[in-house]
């Protein structure tokens, strides 16, 4: 299964960060259309915060592991767009939920 952990700002509400761990198992090693899914909406939407929004987001990738970080110093100009971007993944990882919530589980915590 993949659990998906959205990190919260206590005080703000945004999105301090995200991680993303283990495997759908929906399907074999290339087959696995929850794994690409998840895959493709969390790493675009990294991709989308740097080419997008103009912020560089602190990731580490492994093998079933993508750990992410919104850096603390994020411009309030740039704050928005990216917020925005980090809310769209979240949405679109819920709908991924909806229909393999026995492949991929969310949660949110506040830090």
């Amino acid at each position: 299964m993949i659990r998906v952990e959205i990190q919260r700002d206590r005080a703000t509400g945004r999105i301090a960060g995200f991680r993303l761990e283990g495997h759908a198992l929906f399907a074999e090693s290339g087959k696995d259309i929850v794994c690409a899914g998840a895959s493709a909406v969390a790493v675009g939407t990294v991709n989308a915060a740097e080419e997008v929004a103009g912020v560089r987001l602190s990731a580490r990738m492994e093998p079933g592991l993508l750990h992410v970080d919104v850096p603390k110093d994020v411009p309030e100009s740039k704050r928005e767009s990216l917020q925005f971007l980090l809310e769209a993944m979240l949405v679109m990882l819920r709908t991924i939920e909806q229909s393999y919530g026995k492949h991929i589980r969310l949660h949110e915590r506040q830090t």
